[in-house]
């Protein structure tokens, strides 16, 4: 296996004689790939600036922290395995843009090397995470699987230095974080998993973030997906397995314009919060007047229904509707009761008030699961069957943020239509 060094410091760069990488930056929409120009899988070894194209099929290789400069664009094309050394926890930081762009077929991979993929290392930390600085106006995560990473920060991480997300040692750095509240964050059908906190910590941008799995993220802390002031989202569609904390934060902290604005349905949360064992953990958290509407929900046996924390109360346009629970054990059903210290109690709900009424009926899941257990099985099939009750109760008549999508490197992406029923699968 012959691996080529490269020093990644321009736009342009060569990999020996037979790739080149070339600019496809968003102020060059048209430069697309096609079947013409993909050459034969390339293996490389990569550190510093990097932009261009890391073409179909390639490996490669990451040995020190990675920066995307200002105004241009990398591009992964489908099929592509990034490899990161565990020796140097590499950071990326995103000053320009990211188009991770794989397919049902060929997924992106990014991850460590097979022989680190193990249960000793399930709650990752073994490389960072991808940072985006405020210069950053578009991320497309499509079809990407990022696995093991969450890494801790030091007083010598790129992201400390360049006072990128909480800018301190000590902090394990998500999968994703944004700063940019202008920019264009498109996340669909891709894998956030084994990540030491939180999966995204999203402090800007109009996003989406539909039909992705979240699992085994978060060893004593740490969301699915966690979200500032500055963040305007349609979070739907999407499989939350046994975060640590919650699956859903949604919040207004940090005071930047516009105001947090999050839709929240079709979700398919379970075992949340129980590995977190104070009033945080929970499902769905909402905090410090973000504005949410949340509904479709399929909320199972997790540690709290939805909360709210704030000193005024939520935002009262708020909206909670036709979110369905479900609880196996009394201490599950007693926590998402009205009792509870601000629990939320919406209109249209399927609550019941003793351990397992309501089976949502999945076609494969064992109900009794351990209400900690954080390992997935990837057997396990949460479609409906045609019984459930969670059939034909969804409501489907709020508009989303996005509803004409939104549009990255010349393609648009559009959240799907809330369905009528519960959850992110149907039959």
């Amino acid at each position: 296996m012959k691996i080529t060094t490269l020093a990644l410091l321009t736009a342009t760069i060569s990999l020996g004689a037979t790739t080149t990488f070339t600019s496809c930056s968003k102020s060059n929409p048209e430069a697309e790939i096609t079947d013409d120009n993909i050459l034969p899988p390339t293996e490389a070894s990569v550190s510093g600036n990097v932009s261009g194209v890391w073409e179909k099929g390639s490996t490669i290789y990451v040995t020190g922290h990675l920066v995307i400069p200002r105004g241009e664009s990398l591009t992964i094309e489908e099929g592509v395995t990034v490899i990161m050394d565990s020796n140097v926890a590499p950071e990326v930081l995103i000053e320009g843009n990211l188009y991770s762009m794989g397919t049902v077929e060929n997924p992106v991979l990014v991850s460590v090397q097979e022989s680190e993929r193990t249960e000793a290392n399930a709650l990752g930390g073994l490389w960072g995470g991808f940072l985006a600085a405020p210069s950053s106006e578009e991320i497309l995560l499509e079809h990407t699987i990022m696995e093991y990473g969450g890494g801790e920060t030091t007083e010598a991480s790129p992201s400390v230095l360049g006072q990128y997300y909480k800018a301190s040692a000590g902090s394990n750095v998500p999968a994703l974080w944004t700063s940019n509240v202008d920019a264009k964050v498109v996340i669909v059908n891709s894998t956030f998993r084994h990540f030491k906190d939180d999966a995204f910590y999203l402090e800007g941008g109009k996003t989406i973030i539909a039909n992705n799995k979240f699992y085994t993220n978060g060893e004593s802390g740490g969301e699915a997906v966690n979200t500032k002031s500055g963040v305007i989202a349609d979070i739907a569609f999407n499989l939350m397995y046994s975060p640590n904390t919650n699956a859903l934060k949604l919040s207004n902290s940090g005071d930047r314009t516009p105001q947090g604005y999050i839709k929240a349905y079709n979700n398919t949360i379970l075992n949340a919060g129980w590995r977190r064992p104070t009033s945080k953990g929970g499902s769905i958290w909402v905090e410090k007047e973000v504005r949410a509407e949340i509904y479709n929900n399929l909320l199972v046996n997790n540690r709290y229904g939805i909360k709210y924390d704030s000193p005024t109360g939520p935002d009262e346009r708020n909206i909670y509707t036709n979110n369905f629970y479900y609880g196996h054990t009394p201490q599950a059903v007693e926590q998402f009761q009205k009792d509870e210290a601000n629990v939320i109690i919406g209109t249209d709900e399927i609550r019941g008030t003793a351990a397992g009424e309501n089976d949502p009926l999945f076609v494969n899941y064992p109900l009794d699961m351990d209400q900690n257990n954080a390992t997935f099985d990837p057997q396990w099939d949460f479609h409906l069957k045609s019984e459930s009750p969670a059939y034909g109760i969804g409501r489907t008549d709020i508009p989303r943020n996005f509803p004409n999508g939104i549009t990255i490197n010349g393609n648009t992406y559009t959240a799907p239509e809330a369905a009528t029923y519960i959850g992110a699968f149907g039959a």
